[in-house]
C-alpha cells in the first residue's frame, strides 16, 4: 500500500533525551502513587473520579457533550432525558468497558495478549446499543472506505490483514512474552493507539476503542487504576495539538513527536494525581493532629468539647473565612451554630486559636495548617 507507507510496522520513531527523562519521572510517580495508602473510602472516590473523567474525556473527542456532572449521575444509576439518551449510553459504554476491564485485571488478574478478537470485543463495547447513532456493526471490521478530515483510511479489503500486523509486531516489538519494563509499556499504548487510529478499522468508534487499549495496555502494566484516565484526558484537554500530532506523524512517517507530546501530558497529569493524593494524606495528617491535641483538652461540658473539635475538624485546609461565612462552611457547623449567638462562636474560635488550630489574619480565619507544614523534612528554598 503505497498510499499508506507510515502504516509500517516497524520502530519509526527515536526517544528524544526529554522523552527518556520523563519517562522516568513518570515511572518514579507511578511508584509514589502506587506506594502511598489510601482509605478505602478516598481510594473509592478517586477511582470513581478517574472513571467518570476518562469516559467524559474519550467521549468527549469524538463530540459528546456530556458534562462530569452529568455522567457522576449515570455512575450513579440516574437516567438523563431522553433527547440525551444515545449520549448517555455512549458514556455507558465507556464506563462499564472500564469496569469490566478493571476487574479482570485488578480483581481477577487474567491478562490478555491483545490480538484481533480483543480489538473486536473492545469495539463490541464501546458501540452496543447506540443503534443508528453508530456508524458500525459493533464488534466487525468495516466494510467500505471511510476518511478522517483530508485522511483517507486503508482499502477495506486490507484491514483484518493490517490488525493482524498490527498485533504480531507489537506483541514482537514491545516484548509482551518477556516481560515489559515500565518504559516499553507507555511507548506500547501509545503505538497501539497511535496505529488504531491510523489503520482505521472500524466504521466509527476507532478513537474510543484505540484509546480503551491504551488504558488496558497501561493497566496491565501496573498503572495504578486511580490514575487510569490520563492520557485520555490529555489528548481531549488539547485536541486540535492531538490531531495536529497525528498528522504530524503520519506526513513525516516519524511518531518521535508525538511519543514526546503524549509522555509530557501523561508525565504532568501524574504529577497533579500526586498532588491531589498527598494532600489527601496531608488532611488525614491535619485530622489525626486535631484529634490528638483534643486528647489532651480537659472539658466539662461534652457538648461544648465536640462542637469545637467538629468546627476544627470541618475548617477547611488552605481557605479564609469571614466570621460570617463560617458557619456555612458545612450542613454540620449550621446545625451547631444556627440557635447560638456570635459570642459563642467567637469564643469556640478564640479556644481553637489557643490550640494553635486555627489562625486569624486581619478578619479573616483558617485552619493553622502551618504546623503540620513545619514538620515535613527541610530543604533548601
Amino acid at each position: 500500500m503505497d498510499s499508506h507507507k507510515h502504516i509500517s510496522f516497524r520502530r519509526e520513531w527515536e526517544l528524544t533525551l526529554d522523552s527518556s527523562y520523563m519517562l522516568g519521572q513518570c515511572d518514579a510517580l507511578v511508584q509514589a502513587i502506587a506506594d502511598i495508602p489510601l482509605k478505602p473510602e478516598d481510594r473509592d472516590r478517586l477511582l470513581n473520579v478517574s472513571l467518570i473523567k476518562g469516559a467524559q474525556a474519550t467521549t468527549a473527542i469524538e463530540g459528546n457533550t456530556l458534562s462530569e456532572e452529568e455522567i457522576k449521575k449515570i455512575q450513579e444509576g440516574w437516567r438523563l432525558p431522553p433527547s440525551k439518551e444515545y449520549l448517555e449510553i455512549e458514556v455507558k459504554n465507556i464506563l462499564d468497558g472500564f469496569n469490566t476491564l478493571h476487574k479482570e485485571l485488578i480483581d481477577r488478574n487474567f491478562v490478555r495478549i491483545i490480538n484481533s478478537a480483543v480489538i473486536k470485543e473492545f469495539h463490541e463495547m464501546i458501540g452496543k446499543n447506540l443503534g443508528n447513532h453508530f456508524d458500525a456493526i459493533p464488534g466487525r471490521f468495516r466494510t467500505d472506505t471511510r476518511s478522517v478530515g483530508g485522511y483517507v483510511a486503508p482499502d477495506c479489503k486490507y484491514v483484518p490483514e493490517l490488525v493482524e500486523n498490527l498485533c504480531r509486531w507489537i506483541n514482537k516489538e514491545f516484548h509482551f512474552n518477556e516481560g515489559q519494563n515500565f518504559t516499553t509499556s507507555v511507548i506500547q499504548a501509545i503505538i497501539t493507539h497511535v496505529y488504531i487510529e491510523w489503520i482505521h478499522p472500524f466504521g466509527d468508534g476507532n478513537g474510543r476503542t484505540g484509546r480503551l487499549l491504551e488504558f488496558y495496555i497501561l493497566l496491565r502494566a501496573g498503572l495504578p487504576s486511580i490514575v487510569s484516565h490520563i492520557l485520555s484526558n490529555f489528548y481531549n484537554e488539547t485536541r486540535p495539538e492531538y490531531y495536529r500530532q497525528l498528522d504530524n506523524g503520519r506526513r513525516k512517517r516519524d511518531l518521535t513527536e508525538f511519543i514526546e507530546y503524549a509522555v509530557r501530558g501523561f508525565r504532568d497529569g501524574l504529577t497533579e494525581n500526586l498532588e491531589v493524593i498527598q494532600r489527601s494524606q496531608f488532611t488525614i495528617f491535619w485530622h489525626n493532629y486535631i484529634y490528638e491535641t483534643f486528647a489532651e483538652v480537659k472539658y466539662t461540658k461534652r457538648e461544648a468539647f465536640k462542637r469545637k473539635r467538629t468546627l476544627a475538624l470541618q475548617f477547611p485546609i488552605e481557605r479564609n473565612f469571614d466570621l460570617d461565612k463560617i458557619i456555612s462552611i458545612s450542613s454540620d457547623i449550621s446545625k451547631m451554630y444556627v440557635k447560638l449567638n456570635k459570642a459563642t462562636l467567637l469564643r469556640d474560635l478564640k479556644e481553637l486559636q489557643d490550640l494553635k488550630l486555627i489562625k486569624k489574619v486581619g478578619n479573616k480565619y483558617s485552619a493553622n495548617t502551618d504546623l503540620m507544614k513545619s514538620m515535613l523534612p527541610t530543604k533548601r528554598k
